[in-house]
């Protein structure tokens, strides 16, 4: 449904012309991904009173005694807008990802329901890597991950991801892919934004495998949670014979032992690290299987960010510099909107990472040159980019894509930054960008701009929204009419702007009608 409203910037102070207005309408049949989601279970006050006279956070406060314990979250909306020219599929594990696995994960326009894991058991069959799980803590580890994945499709569970309420959301736009995956009936979400480089084959792979990763990792935190504190029956080991899941787990996180909550937390962290791992493990395997025929496998690679949200647990993921920025205003000053920057930035540009590369190879006069990476590229965390981790994939590329002198790999690192905030009456929302946002707004601009917006437009998407006004930045920094650079085709126009992905979560129980949209 097209959101007739969305633009309606009468009530707002930015000044736009009415040509330019238009103009960008017109230009969100550019948008490669645009979709919202809203919380339509939770009771909020009535609309006939004066809700929408009434500030973001004043609405947080009100409807915080109105709601259910499972309100993690009351809308979200993701965009997401290419510059870069790339294929539309990739043949990597055979064709089956982009011709098989994509087209039924992918649902660019709004959110759909979807089976449980529906890509595990065909691509499994592909990697050689798989058939252990990266970590084994303890004997529950060592359940068989096929157990898992024939029981999963078809068991009834009240496990919070393998719920049957699950909807799923994303797509690509040019080397960017973002995904949303939530059960409003478990409040729970999960989002993940994959900046590709070097083509997206690697940020495809993210959409098809890392979901499931997460899933089956938890599935095994849950099963150790259960062992150790004698919950199993008869049946254990197996899905069917799990009757309160993870859920049980995150009741006893939120309300009855605060050191079982802060175990419980790293133990999730500690799911979505491994999750990473055992993904970066798979694909390195299938490059390594398939560079006869595409040596290019061995430089392409992909930014990570990673949230999961339950109840008022915030679990967050990221390698690379894409970010995550809280949007907070303390009850002791309710005119200051801070923003709080979530992830870490890992590229060159952050001093640590600098000296943490330097450090590590410090007999080499060449790590850094032209302020990248043996000349080749910025971030200093990533998934893939195999070329840059093992002598054999980089001997795989020939004439000046081969890198010279590789003489200590790694030279980029697969190390996450994780970190688990608790949510509280303080915090609005949160904006997940890649760091094509980033490179027109800082992290206050960026969370004035939503802040502003949601106060304006109460029904509006405000990551359509950042998209729009980044547009017109970059626009007026090229000297540029707004129309201008939409008519410049996809390639070209990265010299004006990156890829951009954006998702914004309105946190806890802040009510605003926020329909689902589709692209103009």
């Amino acid at each position: 449904m097209v959101d007739e409203e969305l633009f309606d910037k009468s009530s707002n102070d930015h000044s736009i012309s009415s040509e330019e207005e238009d103009m960008l309408v017109r230009s969100y049949s550019n948008l490669n991904v645009s979709f919202g989601y809203h919380c339509n279970s939770y009771q909020s006050f009535s609309l006939e009173t004066d809700e929408y006279d009434i500030s973001p956070k004043k609405r947080l406060e009100t409807n915080t005694m109105m709601t259910s314990q499972n309100g993690s979250f009351t809308c979200l909306s993701g965009a997401a807008i290419s510059a870069n020219f790339t294929l539309a599929n990739t043949n990597i594990c055979k064709g089956l990802i982009g011709e098989e696995i994509l087209p039924e994960l992918d649902s660019p326009n709004s959110f759909r329901k979807i089976v449980s894991s529906p890509s595990m058991s065909r691509l499994d069959l592909l990697s050689t890597s798989q058939g252990s799980p990266v970590s084994t803590e303890s004997s529950i580890f060592e359940i068989s991950k096929n157990i898992w994945r024939s029981s999963a499709p078809t068991t009834v569970s009240s496990n919070f991801l393998t719920s049957t309420e699950i909807k799923m959301a994303g797509g690509a736009a040019g080397e960017d892919r973002v995904q949303a995956v939530c059960s409003e009936k478990n409040g729970w979400l999960i989002c993940g934004i994959y900046d590709g480089f070097n083509g997206r084959d690697a940020a495809d792979f993210l959409a098809v495998t890392l979901y499931d990763n997460i899933v089956y990792y938890l599935y095994l935190l849950e099963c150790r949670i259960k062992q150790e504190n004698g919950l199993y029956g008869s049946s254990e080991g197996s899905l069917n014979g799990v009757k309160s899941e993870l859920t049980l787990a995150m009741r006893f996180a939120e309300n009855e032992d605060v050191k079982f909550s802060e175990t419980f937390r790293a133990g999730v962290l500690k799911c979505l690290t491994t999750a990473v791992e055992q993904a970066e493990n798979d694909f390195l395997c299938m490059v390594e299987q398939e560079m006869d025929d595409r040596p290019d496998l061995v430089s392409v690679g992909s930014c990570v960010l990673v949230v999961l949200l339950h109840g008022t647990d915030l679990c967050i993921l990221n390698l690379g510099d894409s970010r995550a920025v809280l949007a907070s205003m303390p009850s002791s000053g309710m005119d200051k909107l801070k923003a709080v920057q979530l992830t870490e930035i890992h590229s060159l540009e952050n001093p640590l990472e600098y000296q943490k590369l330097l450090a590590d190879h410090p007999n080499e006069p060449s790590v850094v040159m032209g302020n990248k990476i043996k000349g080749k590229l910025k971030v200093t965390r990533a998934f893939g980019v195999g070329y840059l981790k093992q002598k054999k994939l980089n001997d795989a590329l020939m004439g000046i894509l081969r890198v010279r002198n590789l003489c200590s790999p790694p030279y980029v690192y697969t190390n996450p930054h994780t970190v688990s905030h608790k949510v509280t009456e303080d915090d609005l929302f949160v904006v997940l960008g890649s760091d094509g946002l980033f490179d027109f707004f800082s992290n206050d601009e960026v969370v004035q701009l939503v802040y502003q917006f949601m106060h304006d437009n109460p029904i509006g998407d405000p990551a359509k929204y950042l998209i729009e006004q980044l547009l017109l930045k970059a626009a007026k920094e090229a000297a540029l009419t707004a129309e201008e650079l939409m008519r410049i085709p996809v390639g070209s126009r990265r010299k004006y702007h990156d890829d951009v992905t954006v998702i914004v979560i309105i946190l806890g129980n802040a009510q605003r009608t926020m329909t689902a949209s589709t692209s103009l």
